[in-house]
């Protein structure tokens, strides 16, 4: 009996129309999908004729050993992550247990959260951008307030997942005095809320007022650069083409 295959896809934030249509075929195409709780309940009536393995929170590396004792049985299985299964989702552990295995894993990217969400608000990310989890559960605080402190101070635009959940309420506080330092008050930050979802939402504030609205761990907090602005109800992030076109033109203007 040969091998199966692993495919770790990305789902995107989580609706049908911001699935990939390369994902989209390889979870029509293989026998099983695997995922947490949450993420197999936004893909399973699209693929109701698949077998599903489903696991809880924390247990990514049980679900991945599982996953390859599918694959070893002869299955190919695609173990999903919402939004792109590379940025904080399940690729480089499922690649880490498989490793020296001789089965085959293949990435399958996805759109993520924040990518669908500043599409929703304009096109605040079209300079430099940081994305940074305040989730302290797999890293050190010190380190995240460092990484915070850098993309400030670099002018970055950004992202902040997991900003908040019942148990830890103060570290989107403590990251906003940081960013303080380094950002206006009326720095522009949309707040988006379960994006791709039925309840999907989105505020337009600032650095200095974005505390006083809601915001937990389905919200992704995005502050935008120096340069940031809000007009027409868009959120903008300029890269710099109508300054770079006005000196273009200069260069042939003669006196």
């Amino acid at each position: 009996m040969s091998n199966g295959k692993i495919y770790v896809v990305g789902i995107g934030p989580g609706n049908m129309e911001d699935i990939s249509i390369r994902a989209y075929n390889v979870l029509k195409n293989i026998d099983v999908i695997a995922g947490y709780t949450t993420y197999v309940d936004l893909v399973k009536d699209e693929f109701s004729d698949k077998e599903f393995l489903v696991s809880g929170m924390k247990r990514e590396i049980e679900r991945c050993k599982e996953v390859l004792e599918v694959a070893k049985a002869g299955k190919n299985i695609a173990l999903i992550s919402s939004g792109d299964a590379g940025i904080y989702g399940m690729a480089g552990i499922m690649l880490e247990v498989a490793m020296g295995s001789g089965i085959e894993v293949e990435v399958v990217p996805g759109i993520t959260s924040t990518i669908a969400g500043a599409a929703l608000v304009g096109a605040p990310l079209m300079h430099d951008q940081a994305i940074i989890s305040l989730s302290d559960l797999l890293t050190d605080w010190e380190v995240i307030k460092k990484r915070i402190d850098c993309a400030s101070q670099g002018d970055f635009a950004i992202s902040l997942y997991n900003p908040k959940s019942k148990g830890r309420t103060e570290q989107i506080v403590e990251a906003r005095e940081i960013m303080l330092k380094h950002k206006l008050p009326t720095t522009p930050v949309a707040l988006l809320r379960h994006i791709g979802r039925k309840e999907e939402n989105y505020t337009l504030t600032t650095l200095e007022d974005f505390l006083n609205y809601e915001i937990d761990m389905f919200t992704i907090v995005l502050v935008g650069n120096s340069n940031t602005y809000i007009k027409d109800g868009k959120m903008i992030t300029p890269r710099g083409y109508e300054k770079k076109s006005n000196w273009e033109n200069k260069k042939f203007i003669t006196y």
